[in-house]
């Protein structure tokens, strides 16, 4: 990587100013250099990081959506479940695409350079997920987060319905996608032997939106969230989905959070969950280079892990904000959903922005400085 820049270097030096005595060179001139050498040396970094972050790729698959539901049906045992199914792929269904797997062994935190003064914007919706129609308008690419299981899309066809669960009956192919990997032998794991191991997905088409608001008037007046929703009649189900023609197209970084903590978080907790963070949105920032060139890269996430994990809200958030820093994401969409949501945001990012960027710090000073401020374990919600 240094012959690089230096290369680089004699190129500006030789090319722009061959010839010429250093005194006739214009304060002008002198700062154009200055600025191609600090382009040079920010592409070599980005190279440098990128090869560094290539190494930590486990497997990356490509399938063809419609041979990949041709060949592996999904396997629902749920009823309602199947209704929602049947709405989203009807008999003769055309797949279109392909789909593209790839899965992550975790980055060394150690090996990061941080450099929390390069801002990530930062935008709040207090909503759930909407997965809007994109056609990488401005480069941009998008990516969403599945709050996972360790064993990727596990009860996608149990009566269970919590986010994970949902976003699979919302893109029925990914139940095809696991019963293919099953039957390949690869691996579904996000986290393996204690490491998070993040797996991200793209080209995923969204075939119907199922509504989980509370509607009496629609047979939902506890909503479908959770374990409403195996108790929701037929006729219930039947109302609250809807197809998606044309389907849009999705791209998912599947991780999971730790879970059933009791008390106070311990610092090997902490750090666990910002290496699957940094480790899955780096991921990401890769494959979206693999989509279009010089993608601008979004990710949209929530309270990851403080469901039925019962993690505490304002942590999880501050180290999603501090992952997606250290992975210079240029993006991240946090979906609060709520009042008591943004709140959590907005304390989470008043701890980074007041306590945590005002001082260059390594990694193991910031981890010490989270561990520090004594974050509590939250309760499950039961879904």
């Amino acid at each position: 990587m240094h012959s690089i820049i230096i290369k680089c270097t004699l190129t500006i030096h030789r090319g722009c100013y061959a010839n010429r005595p250093i005194e006739q060179l214009s304060d002008r001139m002198l700062a154009i250099q200055a600025l191609q050498l600090l382009f040079f040396w920010e592409i070599a970094y980005l190279l440098d990081r990128m090869n560094n972050s290539s190494d930590n790729l486990i497997c990356r698959h490509t399938f063809n959506a419609q041979q990949l539901v041709d060949s592996h049906p999904a396997k629902i045992r749920n009823a309602n479940k199947k209704i929602v199914h049947r709405i989203a792929c009807p008999p003769n269904s055309i797949h279109q695409g392909e789909i593209v797997f790839s899965r992550w062994r975790s980055i060394e935190l150690a090996e990061i350079s941080p450099s929390l003064t390069d801002r990530t914007e930062i935008q709040e919706q207090k909503s759930y997920f909407k997965y809007p129609r994109s056609q990488h308008r401005d480069r941009l690419v998008e990516w969403y987060l599945n709050f996972a299981h360790s064993d990727l899309f596990c009860a996608y066809g149990e009566r269970v319905f919590a986010q994970d669960e949902m976003q699979v009956a919302e893109h029925p192919v990914l139940a095809s996608l696991r019963e293919a990997l099953l039957d390949a032998k690869i691996d579904p794991f996000t986290v393996e032997r204690g490491e998070p191991t993040p797996i991200l997905i793209r080209g995923i088409e969204r075939r119907c939106e199922i509504a989980t608001n509370i509607d009496s008037e629609q047979g939902r007046p506890l909503g479908l969230y959770g374990n409403n929703f195996a108790k929701a009649p037929a006729a219930a189900i039947e109302l609250a989905t809807t197809p998606i023609d044309p389907p849009t197209i999705t791209n998912i970084i599947a991780m999971e959070a730790p879970s059933g903590g009791y008390n106070f978080y311990e610092y090997d907790i902490i750090e666990f969950i910002l290496t699957t963070a940094v480790t899955g949105f780096t991921a990401a920032k890769i494959e979206s280079q693999l989509e279009i060139a010089s993608p601008i890269v979004s990710i949209h996430t929530g309270f990851w892990g403080c469901g039925a994990y019962g993690g505490n809200r304002i942590l999880m958030a501050l180290l999603q904000l501090l992952a997606a820093r250290l992975a210079q994401i240029d993006k991240l969409v946090f979906h609060t959903t709520d009042d008591a949501g943004a709140k959590a945001l907005a304390t989470a990012r008043s701890i980074i922005d007041r306590e945590l960027v005002i001082a260059e710090a390594s990694i193991p000073q910031i981890l010490d400085k989270i561990y520090a401020k004594a974050f509590k374990w939250g309760i499950g919600d039961g879904n």
